[in-house]
């Protein structure tokens, strides 16, 4: 019985509370309050690149809400920025070049009213914009060429990658945009179908957020390499667990999968199931011996210099083909090694290591076409160039896409296409 009058009690002194903090909110938001609170006083600055960041002695006002920062920029656009009364400091960034700007900072209480502005010279380092465009590198790849940058501050940029050539007696322009905030971005423009005797001229410009945008930075001309599709006619694959050079192929043939439609030219549509699936046999291709790794070798049926490799993962969406499924999900391999058969040495060497990247961003049906395009993957990927020559190739599989690629939960597979050329040609 006490424990029940406790309670309600209990409520009631609750229900008092929230309605009293209720009625504070109304009284501020329908305050008719006009008194501005006072300026922020001992205000320094550091400059930044692209930017400030202000420090100061917080107004005394009871009912101080924030501190903000506007200025105007030379194309007649206005920014702000504001900092919660709990902080003594207020970051202001979108500076274009390096000249003097004034930076108006005031108080505001919660009322809505604004101090007097405190008006204060500032000159931030160089822009952001002007750092990620003198970090750029250009590299020619195969029927493509990309784009290496930094971006310290990890702001929000846009690429532009203006490019030229000639082709059957004609001249083309085209500009590739690419959208980033990453600390080290690299992006390709892919499916040139031009060789060594299309030299492509490539000028970039990088713009920020604030309507900032650099001169054109001519970055000369560029000579592509020149590759072809292998052909999968002649491809065999060794029968699971039979070893090649102490590595034993995997297991394929688990439930719906087969290991044989990963070669077979075509992919996963969500409505065909053409996929392998290992049946979490990993590492030797027995039972309960761990999901991964596990390899998928192919005799290429003749002796080719390899250029880079296309992966297509299981893609089970809907008969529709219009749903993500599990594109860049789990059961889908997002991190691999490569390796060809050295007979110099006799044994396997290592390529390289790839790590799929997940797209943000993108609808439901992006990530279908993103994902049936496949993903394309040089063998040298920071220096484009063929293989020794080799017949035998082998595709490991490290992690999966979960949490981040730390788990051995990939299992499946698609498809393989690669490129290259024929040895002695």
């Amino acid at each position: 019985m006490k424990t029940r009058i406790f309670n309600i009690l209990f409520l009631i002194a609750l229900v008092g509370i929230v309605f009293s903090c209720n009625e504070e909110e109304t009284r501020i938001s329908g305050s008719d309050d006009s008194i501005p609170p006072n300026q922020p006083t001992d205000i320094t600055y550091n400059p930044l690149y692209g930017g400030a960041r202000f420090y100061y002695e917080i107004p005394s006002d009871e009912d101080l809400l924030s501190v903000d920062a506007v200025y105007t920029n030379k194309h007649g656009k206005t920014f702000s920025f504001s900092s919660s009364y709990f902080k003594d400091s207020l970051d202001v960034y979108g500076f274009g070049d390096t000249i003097e700007y004034q930076v108006d900072l005031y108080a505001v209480d919660r009322a809505g009213n604004k101090s007097a502005p405190v008006k204060v010279t500032v000159k931030p380092l160089q822009p952001a914009i002007t750092r990620v465009a003198e970090s750029m590198e250009v590299k020619p790849g195969f029927s493509s060429f990309f784009i290496d940058w930094k971006n310290d501050l990890e702001q929000s940029i846009n690429v532009y990658v203006d490019f030229t050539f000639s082709k059957d007696g004609a001249d083309h322009s085209f500009t590739s945009v690419f959208s980033s905030n990453l600390q080290e971005e690299r992006r390709f423009v892919e499916d040139l179908d031009l060789g060594p005797d299309n030299p492509i001229s490539v000028k970039l410009r990088v713009e920020d957020i604030y309507g900032n945008i650099t001169e054109s930075i001519d970055k000369g001309t560029l000579t592509l390499y020149e590759d072809m599709e292998i052909p999968k006619e002649k491809w065999v694959l060794p029968a699971a667990n039979d070893s090649i050079g102490g590595v034993p192929q995997c297991f394929g043939d688990g439930l719906e999968g087969r290991l044989r439609y990963v070669i077979d030219g075509i992919i996963d549509r969500g409505d065909n199931l053409n996929f392998m699936h290992t049946q979490a046999r990993g590492r030797t291709g027995n039972k309960d011996d761990g999901n991964m790794p596990w390899n998928f070798i192919i005799d290429l049926g003749d002796y080719y210099e390899l250029s880079r490799i296309v992966t297509v993962q299981r893609h089970s969406g809907g008969l529709n083909n219009v749903n993500r499924g599990q594109y860049y999900k789990s059961e889908n391999v997002g991190i691999y090694e490569m390796y060809y058969w050295d007979e110099d040495s006799s044994k396997w060497s290592i390529i390289s290591e790839h790590q799929i990247p997940v797209p943000v961003g993108l609808s439901e049906l992006e990530f279908v076409k993103k994902g049936e395009a496949g993903d394309m993957a040089y063998m040298y990927p920071d220096d484009p160039q063929y293989t020794k020559p080799t017949r035998w190739f082998r595709y490991r599989a490290m992690k999966g896409f979960t949490a981040n690629y730390t788990r051995e939960d990939a299992n499946c597979l698609s498809e393989l296409t690669l490129y290259g050329r024929k040895a002695g040609q």
